[in-house]
């Protein structure tokens, strides 16, 4: 019991000592979290700057240049246009992927049947790119909106497939068996125990095509769009405008990490909440 004590007190201790070395900083804990983050990103945009000190804007344009370059896209409204085109195109055809794709990964993971019947499309479409079918899909769905959406929904609906279906069939069988003697019907086991233990895997699959789907908008809106950070990107070479290129891939990847903390904050208080409860 001594030792218990001993032990707790020192925790807490150390808890108390890491505290106040904060405060002496004065720093508020998420500045605190955040700062190896910052100097990092510093850090690189000082390399960024140094490089481009002897090298033509042509080829690389600085970090000033870039800034410039976001400022004049933003002042006559193009940037904003082309996030939102992009961020809607992605959002909806990532969402369908998920609304799929989840069911289907359930029930191929749980039906032997199903899982036969679907195996070989699933094996084959998997590993054909998106980008192979942007042609086909502009002809059949017409080069508006439709066609960038069914080619995010591809690319998404695969991957949460099968991450959904490892999770399902990696449900613990005693845990199947202790619902099923307690009287549990297939239902039941189905919505109380292989859900919630399929939940990590969902979320993992949902994320990785989050990141996927950025990189099949960039091709289709390349090929086929008039607005978009893809087709911003392609259109500035008409114009020479590297720094427009550079402004575009940032705001992309702003943009995508904006989506995967928004989807990690919303899957750890709800996703998570669930599998505990159930």
């Amino acid at each position: 019991m001594k030792s218990t004590d001993t032990a707790q007190t020192t925790v807490s201790g150390a808890a108390s000592a890491e505290r106040e070395t904060k405060a002496k900083a004065g720093l508020p804990k998420w500045l605190g979290d955040a700062l190896p983050g910052l100097l990092s990103v510093a850090a690189g945009v000082i390399i960024w700057h140094i490089m481009s000190l002897g090298v033509a804007p042509l080829f690389l344009p600085s970090p000033v240049d870039t800034l410039r370059a976001l400022i004049e896209l933003a002042s006559d409204g193009t940037l904003q246009e082309s996030v939102f085109a992009s961020a809607y195109r992605i959002l909806f055809g990532w969402m369908a992927g998920v609304v799929i794709g989840i069911p289907l990964g359930i029930f191929m993971g749980m039906l032997p049947l199903v899982r036969r019947i679907c195996d070989p499309y699933i094996e084959f479409f998997r590993f054909i790119p998106p980008i192979a079918f942007v042609t086909l899909a502009v002809i059949w769905l017409g080069p508006g909106e439709m066609s960038k959406i069914a080619l995010i929904f591809y690319t998404t609906v695969f991957i949460v497939t099968l991450n959904t279906i490892a999770g399902a069939k990696a449900t613990l069988e005693l845990r199947l068996q202790a619902a099923s003697a307690l009287g549990a019907n297939r239902w039941q086991i189905l919505t109380t125990v292989v859900v919630p233990s399929t939940v990590p895997y969902m979320v993992t699959g949902a994320r990785i095509a989050m990141g996927n789907s950025f990189l099949t908008i960039v091709s289709a809106e390349i090929v086929a769009a008039q607005e978009g950070l893809g087709a911003l990107i392609w259109n500035a070479r008409n114009y020479g405008r590297t720094d427009w290129v550079f402004a575009g891939i940032i705001v992309l990847g702003i943009l995508g990490l904006c989506f995967d903390r928004v989807l990690r904050y919303g899957t750890s208080k709800l996703l998570y909440r669930y599998q505990i409860r159930h």
